[in-house]
């Protein structure tokens, strides 16, 4: 009995190659849990559309990586100078996001991070006359912009690369590549227009993997059903039945990530209020768990536990079979799944 992730194989690969015509030279991204589909199953996946090189998020998965893909690895996190060094192959290509890195990184492949509106990390514009030195000393592979999600300033993802291009261009530095990130696919043609000599790469993870929600789909197996009464004491606490229905314990509990949640950005008054009505719930322990039976969301009888969670299944509802499957509403970067299936 297991947390399952069933994939509609066929579904999911035409997605996958829907974006791949959208983004010609596609850099498939693989990192965190491997947006949930595991970082093998994901180098299979490159591999087999014919990638020529895969970004992975840190030092630490390169190395678990190379051995499940034969491409070049682009690893996203920027070196650090006091980093802790992981062997790694030559295939790997080391981003940079300070011109003192890159004269660190000596004899190295590496991508120059410029610092875009994410405001996060790069370098400046003030810092380009003293690249050229740094860059005679690496195997320069090109520059890298990561955009912002969302623009609430009303600014264009467009006029910001151009902007940079322009910058890099002034400063006499080489435009052969440029890794881009969240752009829209009319945008990147737009810029592989206007700048025909530079190739653009898309850095790409969720709307590759995760961009056609239908093509999968998370279940728990019930694991057990307990008929209970209100007032019924049960469960670590002994907490009392609210009413009359079934205990079910189902596969999936916090070492699957069921129960955690990344904190959510928050637009608008409705989902403001939504967010307050949740936390004013889980103060008199009302959680609701992301699995669904008979069309409903059902409620966490009691917080999760390692392996498996126990909900609260009232007794208008049809009653719940052991060896059933209940689906589960859950974010595939924060679930770790026990087998994962093709259908």
């Amino acid at each position: 009995m297991a947390l399952t992730l069933y994939v509609d194989t066929e579904r999911w690969r035409a997605h996958q190659q829907s974006v791949i015509q959208q983004f010609p030279g596609i850099v498939p991204v693989c990192k965190g849990n491997g947006y949930g589909f595991g970082h093998e199953r994901l180098s299979d996946e490159a591999t087999r559309f014919g990638a020529d090189i895969l970004a992975v998020g840190t030092t630490y998965e390169a190395a678990r990586i190379k051995d499940m893909f034969g491409g070049d690895l682009l690893v996203l996190t920027p070196f650090r100078k006091d980093e802790e060094p992981v062997p790694l192959p030559d295939r790997a290509i080391r981003s940079v996001s300070s011109v003192e890195g890159v004269g660190l990184m000596r004899g190295a492949r590496v991508v120059v991070e410029v610092m875009s509106s994410m405001k996060r990390h790069g370098i400046t514009e003030e810092d380009l006359p003293k690249l050229h030195a740094a860059i005679d000393e690496v195997r320069l592979e090109g520059f890298a912009l990561h955009l912002p999600l969302d623009r609430a300033d009303g600014s264009d993802a467009v006029e910001e690369v151009i902007a940079w291009m322009d910058r890099l261009r002034a400063a006499r530095l080489p435009l052969d590549t440029m890794f881009v990130s969240h752009l829209k696919p009319q945008e990147f043609s737009v810029l592989q227009q206007q700048f025909p000599q530079t190739r653009f790469r898309a850095r790409i993870g969720t709307r590759l993997w995760l961009g056609d929600h239908d093509a999968t789909e998370y279940r728990g197996a019930i694991l057990d059903v307990t008929r209970v009464a209100k007032g019924d004491r049960f469960g670590y606490r002994q907490t009392k039945s609210g009413g009359d229905g079934w205990l079910v314990v189902v596969a999936g509990g916090t070492s699957h990530g069921v129960g955690l949640e990344s904190p959510k950005a928050l637009h608008g008054m409705t989902s403001r209020a939504k967010g307050v009505a949740r936390a004013g719930l889980a103060t008199v322990n009302r959680n609701l768990s992301p699995f669904v039976w008979a069309g409903k969301q059902r409620w966490f009888a009691e917080p999760p536990h390692m392996q498996v969670s126990i909900l609260f299944v009232p007794s208008d509802a049809p009653e719940p079979k052991v060896g059933e499957e209940l689906t589960a509403i859950l974010r595939h970067t924060t679930t770790t799944v026990d087998r994962t299936l093709d259908r």
